[in-house]
């Protein structure tokens, strides 16, 4: 496919999607783009998802894990939490939701782990990134996920999600995924200042690594620059770079040289017929799939790419 046929081929989307490849790749005009992002919540992936929502606030029953989930079973992505943040990231916006689903879910629902009510939070990083985003997204008091970020900050900088087993060094997925919640809620919010200087302590983490490498050895992590979507909690270079990108924008911030490795490899791993490919879509019961099987062209991972290569591009330039 030649450029105008893939941009024809990611306009022919899901409206989830749609819009963001109308205001991120096409420039059109924002009545254009806002009007498609208002369709998100009638038609396709996220009318779907908000007919799932329970009388009670929650989806599928539980917090992080499906009511009655068996432990051993790979995870499902159909609980409240993944479903909040896939609502989120599709650009619905808040007053979709069931009328006071912040408060619905203040009354029922609790974590799995040690039944911890859900605005407070829990133990691990990436579910705290996921609520805090979602409870700035529907206006509930996550003061505490805040402060909670910033006391658990590790010392190298990042955070990790087995600290409570006793890791000190931290870990690029629950790193990325902590930043990346951390950046939404200074987007809707304004943060903190020092939730604010723990994401740039943060950042400089993944920098420090070009996004790809140990520290310790140089030695390049194999899974940096799989490709799979959506990326839940998955850590990928692209979905790093994405988050630069963002943070970039909201700091008024030039791109970081570090990128370039990571950069040139996410344009590197480009198919033949123009497009990036899912290479290992992930286990579990979903409520229903939102992009292609392995080794098929997927519309989100290149919308991804493009926009990041856009804006990288368009900075050296």
């Amino acid at each position: 496919m030649t450029d105008d046929d893939v941009l024809a081929w990611l306009t022919d989307s899901d409206p989830s999607l749609r819009w963001k490849v109308e205001r991120d790749l096409l420039d059109a005009p924002e009545d254009q783009w806002q009007a498609t992002r208002a369709r998100v919540a009638h038609e396709g992936f996220g009318a779907q998802l908000l007919a799932a929502q329970g009388e009670d606030g929650l989806w599928a029953g539980g917090a992080h894990f499906p009511a009655g989930f068996e432990w051993g079973d790979p995870q499902p992505w159909t609980a409240t939490s993944w479903s909040l943040m896939s609502l989120r990231e599709w650009g619905v916006d808040a007053d979709a939701l069931r009328p006071d689903t912040a408060g619905l879910l203040e009354r029922n629902a609790r974590w799995e782990y040690d039944d911890l009510p859900f605005w407070g939070g829990e133990v691990d990083a990436c579910i705290n990134a996921f609520t805090l985003a979602s409870g700035a997204w529907l206006g509930a008091d996550v003061s505490g996920i805040r402060n909670w970020f910033v006391e658990h900050q590790l010392n190298d900088g990042g955070w990790n999600c087995a600290w409570v087993e006793g890791a000190t060094k931290s870990s690029f997925h629950s790193t990325i995924n902590s930043v990346i919640g951390i950046l939404d809620d200074e987007w809707r919010t304004g943060g903190t200042p020092e939730l604010h200087a723990a994401r740039k302590g943060a950042e400089e983490y993944l920098l420090e690594r070009q996004l790809l490498y140990r520290l310790s050895t140089g030695e390049r992590h194999v899974w940096a620059h799989h490709l799979g979507y959506p990326f839940r909690h998955r850590y990928s270079a692209l979905r790093a770079l994405d988050h630069f990108r963002a943070a970039a924008q909201f700091d008024g911030t030039a791109p970081d040289p570090r990128l370039a490795d990571a950069v040139e490899r996410v344009r590197a791993s480009r198919d033949a017929d123009g497009t990036w490919h899912q290479a290992y879509p992930l286990d579990g019961a979903v409520w229903f799939p939102v992009d292609v099987d392995a080794g098929e062209p997927s519309r989100w991972l290149t919308f991804f790419a493009l926009r990041v290569l856009r804006w990288w591009d368009g900075a050296q330039g």
